[in-house]
């Protein structure tokens, strides 16, 4: 059976399928966009537009990032610090999951108002000695421009690194080991109800030997925290929706080309930016690896096309190749 065969069984299939969906940040707040509620909630009710005709057909699983979010209170945070102690990361990112879920839901009910929805403050385990925290890279915050970072860098003791064109705070963003609501999860999935779930990556924790839980001092990244949960799930599809239409190569280049499909083993080889589509990436060879299902990245505008295999980049063990969009 030869690659286009094998497309077309598996477009076959593209039917009543459990996919675990996940939305970056900057999906739901365009760069440079005020950081208002009005603003996130014009963007996820966009985002609920586009899913609407993908949860009326299947199983959905929503995840979602919470970068420019979780920044914002922590400038929020700073604004008060003379009158209270900062809240650390952690909790930041406990009410940034509440919020940004509170406001899928409300966008969810009014475009699916018979579907049955829950919003899950999702904590994940990391190791506390992961290298990810000598070495922050995960963005949190709005975008400044150079001499603003830098500014803030020298003033409140942040790291700074390029995003684009802009400058943006980073974070450590060690990977999750294990959800710890997965079993509570599965049982509302299993129900026939649409989770929110791993929000932001999910709450980071430790947990000892006495099954204690603590709070770390970070930001997941979402894509790794919901490609654990896809894989949990056993989910037929794991959808990564960005503000791009794909995985490219040579990106930024006059030689850019837009991936079609591709094998994880192939994706492995050409490698990608840890500070951009690198956790994209990597987090959908995990699940492809693990499970055996495809996985897609394409644009949240263009995610039922993607679903259907008519856009985006398809990441599958049965791509000999990597092919090209023309």
């Amino acid at each position: 059976m030869n690659s286009s065969d094998k497309r077309s069984l598996w477009l076959l299939m593209v039917i009543e399928m459990r996919i675990v969906v996940t939305l970056g940040g900057n999906a739901l707040l365009r760069r440079g966009e005020a950081l208002t509620a009005e603003n996130q909630m014009r963007n996820i009710r966009l985002a609920c537009s586009s899913l609407k005709n993908l949860a009326a057909n299947h199983e959905l699983v929503l995840g979602h990032g919470n970068g420019p979010q979780v920044g914002l209170l922590a400038l929020q945070n700073e604004a008060f610090s003379e009158t209270a102690a900062p809240y650390p990361l952690d909790v930041l990112g406990a009410e940034s999951q509440a919020m940004i879920g509170c406001m899928f839901a409300q966008a969810m009910h009014s475009v699916l108002p018979e579907q049955k929805i829950v919003n899950i403050v999702t904590h994940s385990e990391v190791d506390k000695n992961d290298p990810a925290f000598k070495n922050p890279t995960k963005f949190i915050g709005p975008v400044y421009d150079k001499p603003t970072a830098e500014a803030l860098a020298k003033e409140k003791g942040w790291t700074m690194r390029a995003d684009g064109v802009y400058y943006r705070r980073v974070v450590p963003s060690p990977k999750p080991v294990r959800i710890l609501e997965i079993d509570a999860i599965k049982k509302l999935v299993d129900s026939g109800i649409m989770v929110i779930a791993g929000g932001g990556g999910g709450v980071p924790v430790s947990v000892g030997d006495d099954k204690a839980v603590d709070g770390i001092e970070a930001v997941i990244d979402k894509d790794y925290c919901c490609s654990i949960l896809a894989c949990e799930l056993q989910a037929d599809l794991f959808v990564i929706a960005t503000d791009v239409a794909g995985v490219y190569l040579n990106w930024g280049t006059p030689e850019q080309k837009l991936i079609r499909g591709a094998s994880p083993r192939d994706l492995k080889i050409k490698g990608f930016a840890s500070g951009s589509m690198g956790p994209k990436v990597t987090a959908a060879i995990e699940f492809v690896e693990r499970t055996g299902n495809p996985a897609v990245i394409g644009s949240l505008e263009q995610i039922e096309l993607a679903v259907e295999g008519k856009a985006g980049t398809r990441i599958a063990a049965d791509c000999p190749e990597i092919e090209m969009w023309p």
